[in-house]
């Protein structure tokens, strides 16, 4: 049976190309390759299907391969059709992982392709956005059968999964994997951060620093860009929703502002809510000339793109990924990547050694819920703390870094009350 035949792929002539990301990438993500070994060890998904729906990218590509390493048939596809890499779907299908990804697909064939990753009836899955996870509750309900749970990688997703389980809808348990420590500190804060402004920079060619850079949210994925943003030397300004979070913008030294008010000063405007239409048509009214948007959540409802069309003129696509929306007075508004998710619809995603260490949650999450999968119950489960502080441990190891242990003394103390 050919690639073709069994996959739903682009090119499988491209596998070259991809074998050689892939394993750019697992160079540089130590905590995953020391799971890997383990993996192959123990084989804890020995006789399992896994169906994974993720950004399909070199690094999503080896934490498949770690997965499959652990006993499993694995099955993937994208989660967005911007950044779905064909060559590196071309390379896992030659290594026998079952591949349903083609990139820039429409969406109806995006959900087409998502709906073929869970024929399979999988055991366990791998989520983002809550993709699956919506399509099992829906019109998917029996493909889900032999489901034991999963695991979520974005806020996002865990938004989805909570409403389902606030309303007694969810019916298997699902490990918030972005919540953990070793993700939203260091994925959401950095990868985020450093992602969003390698993919402007190389989609504009323009710099950064003396422009005025709105940050739509202030969460761990909204810090790390305005933190970027500084230390590019633009001006950030932050907008909120939050008091909290808010105030906290300005004690790190960011101005803070309604977005009405945000929209008149910005030359590049970056979304991390979660939330739709953050910035929409009354916002557009009073822009600059040459203001430039991008959105870093999942979905591509962050910024208005119906209310973008309806009062512009006409568009027209000035480079790759930049489509230029003018308005009836003349100016120009500039949208990157279609809306969708920047930093990997016009980029590589995280650094590899970023996602080394979410990845390496994913993986034994997922071994986690594989072994408890009868004790949690259907709802969203907590990654438990020790798996967050095995992944840390591995990064300290693979810098070469050591830390203190408590003496007994110590920990005596700190167990007292009147000491």
């Amino acid at each position: 049976m050919s690639l073709l035949e069994k996959n739903i792929i682009a090119d499988p002539t491209l596998a070259p190309e991809g074998h050689l990301k892939i394993d750019w990438a697992s160079a540089h993500m130590p905590v995953l390759n020391e799971i890997k070994k383990q993996f192959q060890k123990d084989q804890p998904f020995k006789g399992l299907k896994v169906s994974i729906c993720l950004h399909l990218e070199a690094k999503t590509a080896y934490l498949a391969k770690v997965v499959q390493a652990g006993g499993a048939e694995v099955t993937i596809t994208g989660s967005n059709p911007l950044s779905t890499q064909d060559d590196v779907c071309a390379a896992l299908a030659e290594d026998g992982i079952t591949v349903f990804a083609k990139y820039n697909v429409t969406p109806e064939e995006l959900k087409a392709l998502n709906i073929k990753a869970l024929e399979s009836k999988p055991d366990l899955i791998i989520d983002d956005g809550g993709d699956f996870a919506t399509l099992l509750h829906s019109e998917c309900r029996e493909l889900g059968v032999n489901l034991r749970g999963g695991a979520e990688e974005t806020t996002t997703g865990i938004i989805r999964l909570k409403a389902l389980e606030k309303e007694g809808s969810l019916s298997f348990p699902m490990v918030a994997v972005n919540d953990a420590y070793c993700k939203h500190l260091f994925d959401n804060r950095y990868g985020t951060g450093q992602s969003v402004f390698d993919a402007i920079n190389r989609t504009t060619n323009l710099v950064v620093a003396g422009k005025t850079v709105v940050v739509v949210g202030y969460g761990w994925c909204g810090k790390g860009v305005a933190m970027r943003a500084k230390g590019l030397g633009a001006t950030v300004i932050v907008t909120e929703v939050d008091a909290i979070k808010a105030v906290e913008a300005y004690m790190d030294g960011f101005a803070v502002m309604p977005m009405q008010e945000a929209a008149k000063h910005g030359d590049m405007f970056i979304t991390v809510t979660g939330n739709r239409s953050v910035i929409h048509g009354e916002h557009y009214k009073v822009m600059k000339n040459g203001a430039i948007l991008s959105n870093a959540g999942h979905f591509d409802v962050e910024v208005n793109k119906v209310d973008l069309a309806a009062m512009s003129t006409g568009k027209r696509t000035v480079r790759h990924n930049i489509e230029e929306f003018k308005m009836e007075d003349g100016r120009s508004i500039y949208l990157l990547a279609d809306g969708r998710l920047v930093n990997l619809g016009a980029g590589d995603g995280h650094p590899a050694e970023i996602m080394d260490m979410t990845f390496a949650l994913q993986a034994l999450s997922l071994r986690y819920v594989n072994e408890q999968f009868q004790s949690l119950g259907s709802k969203v489960v907590n990654v438990p703390y020790e798996l967050d502080e095995q992944v840390a441990r591995l990064k300290l190891e693979s810098l070469g870094f050591g830390i203190d242990k408590l003496s007994p003394e110590q920990i005596a103390y700190l167990d007292s009350w009147n000491s």
